[in-house]
C-alpha cells in the first residue's frame, strides 16, 4: 500500500519487491539501506512529524488543530486517516473540570467496513514498545500492515458475502507522557539545551568505553535525573501541585485504555444510531434494530482487542491482571517477564543476546564472500573473533577520519561499535548485511564508511510555520516524539522503583552480571538500567499485582526463538500466569517477530483475531527469512505458489518488517 507514504517528509526507496523472490531484493536492499540506526543515546530527532499529502506546498497536520474532549471526536487528518486527542484525568481519583488531564493523541486507521456492517470486529489497540513508543508513529507507518494480517483474507466486497469474516480498525495512541500527547515528558527549558544535551552524551561514550566511563555516565545521569524527577517543566504545570511525573507508570496507562475502549464504544453507538436511522429511512423500518444492537455501547464492560511488542506486552499483561474480564483477544509479541521488569526478579534479559551473535558467525560463514563483506576463512568462530579483534583495537581509542567533499571530520568509536552491533542483534536480517559491510571496511583500514553511516542517522527536516513564526528555540521546532528517551526513564523508574536505589557499588555488581550473560549486550542493558540513578518522583498508584490471571479469552503469547533482550523463557513464564493461554514460537532471531517475515506466523495472528483459536502447543514456525543466506527450504511463503490471499499476507508480512523501523531507513555507505 502506498497511503502511508506520504505522512514521511522522506520518501521510501523505490527498489520493487519480486512476488518471485522478494528475499533477494530485501538483502540488495539492505546493503544500501539501513532500518534500525538507534545510538545508545536514542536522540530521536530523526522521527518524522504527521504528514498528511505528499504535496510538499501543503503543511503537516499539527495535533493543535484538534481540541481535546473527554469523548472521542475523530476527525479526518489526511490519507484516510482519522485523529483524535481523548481528554483522560492525570489522577483518576481526581476528575474536577479543573483537575489536570491528559490529551491523548491517537490516530486510527479505519476499518474496510463500516461500524454498522455486522462484519465490523472491532478496533485493534497497539503499542510498539518502549516504554516511551509512540503508538501513533506505529499506526501510521505498519497500521496498513497489521489491518492486512488481522483481517479476514478475503475483501468485503467479494462475492458471496460472508459475515463471519472480521475487519478491525487500527488504533494507536502515544501514552501519557508520551509522543504527541499532551502535556509530555520535559526535562529541558527550550529544545536547544536539549540537543545540547544529547551530542554531549552521544561524544562521553558509553559504559565499557573508557576506565572513567561509569562515573561519567553516572554523575551525568544524577544531573538529568535530579532536575528531570523534580521539576514538572511541562505545559500546565503549577508550583505546589503534584507533579505529572507520579502518574506515567504502566499502571495508569492500562487505566487509559479502559478509557479509550469505553469511550470508542460509546462513539460507535453513536455510529450506529446514525447508520439505523439512514437503513430505515431508505429501506423502511427495521423492527429488530440490528444495526442499533450490534453497534450498542457495552457501559463499563467493553473488551480489549490488542497487539504488543515488547514493552507493548508488560502493558497487555499488566492490562490483563488487572481487567482480566476485558480480553477479547490479546496478542503479545517479545514478552517481557512481569516479575524481572516490576521487581527485578528473575534471569537477566540478555541471556540469548550471544546466541544471536554466533548465529552471525554462522551465516556469514554460510554466505561466503559474495555476501558478507566480513567473510573469513576458517569457520564461524573465526569470523566471531575478528569482529572481537576490532573491538579491542578501538578500546580506549578512536578511529580519525577526515573531512571529504560531502561530509565532515569524524571519529569512530568503541561505543560506534556497540552501537551497530545492537542493532544487529536487535533486526538481524535487515542488519546483519550493514553490520558486515561496515566492520568488513574497518578492518580492510578504510573507516569512511562507519563515519558516513554515523553522519546518516541525522536528517534534514523544514521548520513548519509555526517554528517559522515562533523561532528557532522555540517548543514549536522540536518534534512530539523528541521526548522519547526522557519518557522512557520516567515510567520505567516509576515502575521499578528498585532501580532507582542503586549506589556505584551495587550497580556495578549488577552490571558485572549483565556482562557475564552477555558480552555483545551487557554494557548496553546496563546502560538503560542506569536510566534511573537519582531518579526521585514516585508514582501515586503503584502496580502490586497480581502478576497473572485466568482471562475472559486466552492470550496468545509469541516469541523468536533467540531475542536479544525478551527471551523466549519469558513467553513461557508469562503464559503460566495467564492459565489457558498458548505460546507461539517462531525460529527465527531478532528482537519480537517482527525481525524476520513467517507466513506461518501471519496466519496464526490472523486466525486468532478472526475466530479466537490457539495454535496448538508447541507450534513452532519458521521464518521466511534468513540473514545473508535468504529463504531456508522450510520456508512456506517463498518456496512455490502462494494463493492470491497467501500472497497479501506475505508481502504485509515483508512490509511489516521492513516499515515497521522507518524512519531508520536512510543509509549511503559510498
Amino acid at each position: 500500500m502506498d497511503d502511508w507514504k506520504s505522512l514521511d517528509p522522506r520518501p521510501l526507496p523505490q527498489q520493487p519487491i519480486s512476488r518471485r523472490k522478494p528475499w533477494a531484493a530485501i538483502i540488495l536492499f539492505s546493503a544500501t539501506a539501513f532500518l534500525a540506526w538507534t545510538t545508545w543515546t536514542s536522540t530521536g530527532s530523526s522521527r518524522p512529524r504527521l504528514e498528511t499529502s505528499s504535496n510538499i506546498s501543503k503543511e503537516p497536520f499539527s495535533w493543535d488543530e484538534i481540541t481535546p474532549s473527554r469523548t472521542l471526536e475523530y476527525q479526518d487528518c489526511g490519507d484516510g486517516l482519522q485523529c483524535a486527542r481523548l481528554q483522560v484525568p492525570m489522577d483518576y481519583n481526581r476528575t474536577k473540570a479543573n483537575d489536570r488531564t491528559f490529551a491523548l493523541a491517537m490516530v486510527r486507521i479505519p476499518a474496510k467496513v463500516p461500524v454498522s456492517d455486522p462484519r465490523y470486529g472491532g478496533a485493534v489497540l497497539i503499542n510498539p514498545g518502549g516504554p516511551g513508543g509512540p503508538g501513533t508513529l506505529s499506526a501510521l507507518l505498519s497500521g496498513h500492515n497489521l489491518q492486512t494480517i488481522v483481517d479476514a483474507e478475503n475483501g468485503p466486497t467479494k462475492d458471496p458475502l460472508n459475515e463471519d469474516d472480521k475487519y478491525f480498525d487500527i488504533i494507536g495512541f502515544d501514552p501519557r507522557g508520551v509522543g504527541s500527547t499532551t502535556p509530555a515528558v520535559t526535562c529541558f527549558p527550550d529544545p536547544t539545551s536539549q540537543r545540547d544535551w544529547e551530542l554531549q552524551l552521544e561524544a562521553e561514550g558509553m559504559l565499557g568505553s573508557c576506565p572513567d566511563a561509569l562515573q561519567r555516565n553516572w554523575q551525568r545521569t544524577q544531573a538529568l535525573n535530579q532536575g528531570c524527577s523534580v521539576y514538572d517543566m511541562s505545559a500546565g504545570a503549577v508550583e505546589g501541585e503534584d507533579s505529572m511525573l507520579s502518574y506515567l507508570n504502566t499502571r495508569l496507562v492500562a487505566q487509559d485504555i479502559v478509557t479509550i475502549i469505553e469511550r470508542h464504544g460509546e462513539w460507535r453507538e453513536k455510529q450506529g444510531q446514525q447508520a439505523q436511522i439512514a437503513h430505515d429511512r431508505c429501506h423502511g423500518v427495521d423492527e429488530s434494530r440490528a444495526i442499533l444492537r450490534r453497534t450498542q455501547w457495552r457501559v463499563d464492560k467493553e473488551p480489549l482487542l490488542y497487539w504488543g511488542r515488547s514493552y507493548g506486552t508488560l502493558l497487555g499483561t499488566t492490562f490483563a491482571a488487572l481487567f482480566p474480564n476485558r480480553i477479547s483477544r490479546v496478542l503479545l509479541d517479545g514478552v517481557v517477564d512481569m516479575d524481572k521488569y516490576y521487581r527485578g526478579e528473575g534471569r537477566n534479559v540478555v541471556v540469548d543476546a550471544d546466541a544471536i551473535f554466533d548465529r552471525f558467525g554462522h551465516y556469514c560463514d554460510l554466505a561466503g564472500p559474495e555476501n558478507c563483506p566480513f567473510y573469513t576463512e576458517g569457520g564461524p568462530k573465526v569470523i566471531q573473533e575478528a569482529y572481537w579483534a576490532l573491538e579491542n583495537q578501538v578500546l580506549n581509542t578512536s578511529i580519525p577520519v577526515m573531512a571529504s567533499q560531502t561530509s565532515g571530520p569524524e571519529i569512530v568509536t568503541w561505543t560506534d561499535l556497540k552501537a551497530i552491533l545492537r542493532v544487529a542483534m536487535y533486526q538481524p536480517l535487515l542488519a546483519f548485511h550493514t553490520f558486515a559491510t561496515l566492520m568488513g571496511s574497518l578492518e580492510n583500514g578504510d573507516p569512511g564508511p562507519m563515519a558516513r553511516f554515523k553522519h546518516s542517522k541525522y536528517f534534514e527536516s523544514c521548520p513548519s510555520e509555526a517554528c517559522k513564526i515562533a523561532g528557532p528555540w522555540s517548543p514549536e521546532c522540536s518534534h512530539g516524539s523528541d521526548n522519547s528517551l526522557y519518557a522512557s526513564a520516567a515510567i520505567l523508574c516509576s515502575d521499578a522503583e528498585y532501580l532507582t536505589h542503586h549506589d556505584q557499588d551495587s550497580f556495578r555488581k549488577v552490571w558485572d552480571e549483565l556482562k557475564s550473560d552477555s558480552a555483545t549486550l551487557g554494557d548496553y542493558w546496563a546502560q538503560l538500567q542506569m536510566a534511573c540513578v537519582g531518579w526521585q518522583a514516585k508514582a501515586k498508584y503503584k502496580f502490586t499485582g497480581p502478576w497473572g490471571g485466568k482471562t475472559a479469552h486466552p492470550i496468545l503469547f509469541v516469541s523468536n526463538k533467540l531475542d536479544p533482550v525478551t527471551p523466549l523463557h519469558s513467553a513461557h513464564h508469562m503464559s503460566k500466569q495467564f492459565p489457558g493461554s498458548a505460546v507461539l514460537e517462531q525460529n527465527s532471531e531478532g528482537h519480537t517477530t517482527i525481525a524476520a517475515p513467517s507466513l506461518c506466523v501471519s496466519k496464526t495472528i490472523r486466525n486468532y483475531f478472526q475466530t479466537g483459536a490457539l495454535p496448538a502447543a508447541g507450534t513452532l514456525c519458521e521464518a521466511d527469512l534468513k540473514p545473508l543466506v535468504g529463504a531456508p527450504s522450510g520456508s512456506l511463503g517463498l518456496n512455490g505458489p502462494l494463493s492470491p490471499g497467501d500472497r497479501e499476507l506475505m508481502d504485509a508480512s515483508i512490509e511489516q518488517v521492513m516499515r515497521g523501523h522507518w524512519p531508520y531507513l536512510n543509509l549511503n555507505l559510498n
